[in-house]
C-alpha cells in the first residue's frame, strides 16, 4: 500500500538532509545515493499528481495490504486508489507534496527542466491546499486508520508556504507562512517532528528566516 502523506514527508526530509549537508554527503561517498532517494519519490509524486489540483494520495487497502504476508509478486487483491481535489480536499497532504517537490527542486537545480517540474507541481498543489482546505482523511478515508492528521493542516500549510519560499525567493509565499502562523496560532510547544506534526520545523526556518523574533516563540 503506498499512503501519500508520510511518504510526502519523508522525501522532504531526505531533500532537506541533502540541501544541509552535502559536502558531508559527498566527502562520505552517499551523495548520489541520496539524491537517487529524492528523486525515486518525486518522480513518483509527480505522477500521483495527475492533473493540476488532482493528486492521488493512496493505492491499496492497508488492511488487506497488512494483513497478507507473501511476496509482492503474488498480492491478487484489489488495489483501490483515493485522491484529492477541489472537490475533495486534503490541505495537509497537498501541502506536505508541495513542500516534498519544492526541496527536490532545490536539490535538482542543476537540472533546470526537472527542478522546474518539481516546483509548477509544489505551487499548484500549495495553491489548492489553501484554497481548498480540509483534513485528507475526510477524501481518503482508508488512510485514518494509519496515518491520520492528528495535528491538522495548519502545519503543513505553514512549512510548504516557507520550503516554497527557500525555492523561489518570492515574498509572497514568506508572507503567507507568516500570515499562516497568526491565524493558526503555529508557536508554542512543538512535542516532535514527525510526518504529521512539521511545527518544530517551521520553527527552524523562521529563526532561519529572520533571525528569531516573534516567529520562533
Amino acid at each position: 500500500v503506498k499512503f501519500g502523506f508520510p511518504l510526502a514527508y519523508t522525501a522532504t526530509v531526505l531533500a532537506w538532509g541533502v540541501i544541509e549537508y552535502e559536502d558531508g554527503m559527498k566527502a562520505a561517498g552517499e551523495l548520489e545515493n541520496a539524491r537517487a532517494a529524492v528523486k525515486w519519490v518525486a518522480d513518483y509524486l509527480l505522477k500521483a499528481r495527475v492533473e493540476p489540483g488532482v493528486l492521488y494520495g493512496q493505492v491499496g487497502d492497508g488492511g488487506l495490504d497488512h494483513s497478507y504476508w507473501g511476496r509482492p509478486e503474488e498480492m491478487t487483491m484489489d488495489r483501490p486508489s483515493a485522491k484529492i481535489s477541489s472537490s475533495a480536499p486534503g490541505s495537509d497532504l497537498a501541502g506536505e507534496t508541495a513542500a516534498a517537490l519544492a526541496a527536490a527542486s532545490i536539490v535538482f537545480a542543476d537540472d533546470k527542466e526537472y527542478a522546474a517540474a518539481c516546483l509548477e507541481a509544489a505551487m499548484d498543489l500549495f495553491t489548492l491546499a489553501d484554497e481548498h482546505r480540509g483534513i485528507y482523511t475526510a477524501s481518503i478515508p482508508g488512510a485514518a486508520g494509519f496515518y491520520g492528521s492528528f495535528s491538522g493542516y495548519e502545519d503543513e500549510l505553514t512549512w510548504s508556504a516557507i520550503w516554497l519560499y527557500k525555492a523561489t525567493g518570492l515574498p509572497k509565499y514568506l508572507d503567507k507562512a507568516k500570515s499562516f502562523w497568526s491565524e493558526f496560532g503555529i508557536g508554542g510547544d512543538a512535542l516532535q517532528f514527525s510526518w504529521d506534526d512539521k511545527r518544530a520545523g517551521c520553527f527552524v526556518f523562521f529563526s532561519e528566516l529572520d533571525g528569531g523574533s516573534e516567529y520562533t516563540s
